[in-house]
């Protein structure tokens, strides 16, 4: 198992690159979010990798953080989905992005994913329901978001409103709302109903 590469950037042509390592050159296929991150050629590069062996290929995919690869791992877990839509998804959202996502139930977002159909992200958002958010380290603005929103619903929810009421009203918040506030904000747009 390859778990990390430590070497010099050699090509980057989107989504793969070639990192040398003690003159041993590896493909490897990265997702948009890090391909954006990247050293210029020439310079040193540090990638978590994850390393897929099937019958007919071997396939190493990096990554510059480990919450990426975090996700990359638990997409790849729910059946249907590979590592290249996987790629596709850490390429077309953030892991911060994915993870409010699956706390709101928001397929849109995931729609506008090359490859992924109404029922694929549907599917992803029950699969990854839960799993993510605790995966993942509880660092960063975007899971400070996904924990916030995750936490308004629940509030609502015990309040005896239900997912499908929920849900919408905490979608139409603007981002970077308290607690308080988006619990306030939802209840107003409830009672408009």
């Amino acid at each position: 198992m390859i778990g990390r590469l430590t070497g010099t950037l050699l090509e980057k042509q989107p989504p793969q690159i070639v990192v040398d390592v003690a003159g041993v050159g590896y493909e490897v296929d990265v997702p948009m979010s890090s391909f954006y991150n990247l050293p210029a050629i020439g310079e040193k590069v540090v990638l978590v990798t994850h390393f897929v062996v099937r019958e007919d290929a071997q396939q190493l995919f990096g990554f510059l953080t480990q919450k990426e690869r975090v996700a990359f791992r638990e997409l790849i877990r729910i059946s249907g989905v590979g590592p290249k839509l996987a790629l596709s998804v850490l390429s077309g959202l953030s892991v911060d992005d994915l993870a409010s996502s699956i706390v709101l139930q928001d397929a849109g977002r995931l729609t506008k994913v090359p490859g992924i159909g109404k029922k694929t992200a549907e599917r992803l958002l029950l699969e990854l329901k839960g799993k993510l958010a605790d995966a993942l380290p509880q660092t960063g603005a975007g899971l400070a978001v996904a924990t916030v929103a995750n936490d308004a619903l629940n509030a609502l929810l015990a309040l005896g409103y239900s997912d499908k009421e929920a849900l919408p009203a905490l979608k139409q918040l603007p981002e970077g709302l308290s607690l308080e506030e988006s619990i306030r904000q939802s209840l107003k747009l409830l009672a408009r109903k």
